[in-house]
């Protein structure tokens, strides 16, 4: 380390001299002491500051990936009209436990670095359920959905309905709902024998946010509680992951219906080889009267 540091001071005149916009930016984010440790002296020795860089790059990159995360899956549903291998129950339980976290970090005035992908991601996940309720025939629960998510926005972000003792109840809760948000989607594709309609780009996008979240989280929040929750999202979405590289060139289920009524049924008792034409009669020497 000492050598990079070395190989960096040329570099001293250009970043004493940024200009000020950048500079606030930066102190804001990882704060006056390690600036001037990791960007006035380009010292990357320091070991606290260093992780600290590291933990706020991760969690910027996971909030600008996570503004589209699940773009993909969005427009696979509309492209499709099918909702198709996407369980419902998997993605209620999961923008319930998004709505709790995000408002337990917010009430608790967290970093937003280690959780502004949680408002990114539950807002494409309420346009995802509406999809699939449109598309597997229930519309009209989509507006008994989105009532219900208003209700526990005013609910859960009002300290003088919902104190923080409970809050915080509730957000131990919302690790659970988390992880058993994973069990239908596991299951249903387990069931269906294929992914259907699901994203491979949110599923691995998924697996690799979780894993940074764990570093971010023992790094900038010292809460066992979100930190038990990511380590057990990281395992769940580990299992899809697998999912989806084992059922990669899987054919959907109404592919695989296709298949099946194009392959052809032999009649009962009738050999396979046999031709179900009508034989041809041969000539006739009798004489007609």
């Amino acid at each position: 380390m000492e050598t990079l540091r070395t190989a960096l001071q040329p570099l001293r005149p250009i970043t004493n001299n940024l200009p000020t916009p950048i500079r606030d930016l930066g102190v804001s984010i990882i704060g006056d002491t390690c600036y001037k440790t990791l960007i006035l002296d380009l010292d990357p020795t320091d070991p606290e500051c260093l992780k600290l860089a590291i933990s706020k790059g991760l969690g910027i990159g996971i909030i600008g990936a996570s503004s589209i995360v699940k773009v993909p899956q969005i427009l696979k549903l509309v492209q499709s009209q099918s909702s198709s291998g996407i369980s419902f129950l998997s993605y209620l339980l999961e923008t319930s436990s998004y709505l709790i976290s995000l408002a337990y970090n917010v009430r608790n005035g967290f970093p937003f670095s280690t959780f502004g992908e949680t408002a990114l991601i539950l807002g494409q996940n309420v346009i995802i359920t509406v999809l699939v309720l449109n598309y597997s025939g229930r519309a009209s629960m989509a507006a008994l959905f989105i009532a219900a998510l208003a209700t526990g926005v005013v609910t859960l972000f009002n300290g003088g309905i919902l104190d923080m003792r409970m809050l915080s109840y509730l957000q131990a809760g919302a690790g659970v709902l988390g992880v058993a948000s994973k069990v239908p989607q596991i299951a249903a594709i387990y069931q269906q024998g294929g992914t259907g309609q699901l994203s491979a780009f949110t599923v691995f996008n998924y697996l690799a946010g979780s894993l940074s979240r764990i570093f971010t989280t023992l790094q900038e929040v010292d809460d066992k509680l979100i930190l038990y929750g990511f380590v057990a999202g990281f395992a769940l979405n580990l299992v899809l992951a697998a999912q989806m590289v084992y059922y990669w060139n899987a054919p959907s289920a109404k592919a695989r219906g296709k298949m099946k009524e194009a392959a052809p049924t032999p009649a009962a008792g009738q050999p396979s080889g046999a031709s179900s034409a009508t034989p041809k009669k041969g000539p006739t020497t009798r004489r007609r009267g």
